[in-house]
């Protein structure tokens, strides 16, 4: 965790809902979405949505997360829009933790009148190597990306709960 939005954030008690969020939610917010739940339970609500929802969950991130046994195969993407049309407001979330900086900007924009968290983990994009990049060099950014959220989820609410 390095850059503009790290802090020391000191364990927490887990909220009762959280949506992460990114921009296409096709990457980071469904790889923070399913670490969360595999690490911490289903007794939090947890979602993720995109600015947009343009592209379908990117197989890379299933393939990094499915290393740590986190299933992404069935995701599919939604855009805040989508999510709102389906009854998820973001207003009826605790937390918000946006991913990028576009879906900070985003959800501030959307939630400036409702109470809620909304915090900034700044994770590498991963699907910004190079198509000419040989696989395990896109892997190995989209490890880092994933082991980012790890670490930004175990900094915030301590170990995975099968750790503790």
């Amino acid at each position: 965790m390095s850059g503009e939005g790290q802090t020391q954030l000191q364990s927490q008690p887990l909220p009762q809902s959280i949506l992460f969020c990114c921009d296409q939610n096709a990457v980071r917010s469904p790889m923070a979405e399913g670490i969360m739940k595999k690490f911490y339970g289903h007794d939090v609500y947890v979602q993720s949505a995109g600015i947009r929802s343009d592209l379908d969950i990117d197989g890379f991130a299933i393939a990094v997360c499915a290393e740590i046994g986190v299933e992404l195969d069935r995701h599919r993407t939604r855009s805040f829009e989508e999510m709102e049309k389906r009854g998820d407001e973001m207003s009826s979330f605790d937390m918000v933790v946006a991913l990028t900086p576009a879906s900070r900007a985003e959800a501030e924009k959307l939630t400036r009148f409702d109470h809620l968290d909304l915090e900034f983990w700044p994770v590498s994009d991963p699907s910004g190597a190079q198509a000419g990049d040989a696989r395990e060099a896109k892997l190995a950014a989209y490890r880092t990306a994933r082991d980012e959220i790890v670490a930004y989820l175990e900094a915030r609410w301590g170990l995975p709960i099968a750790s503790q």
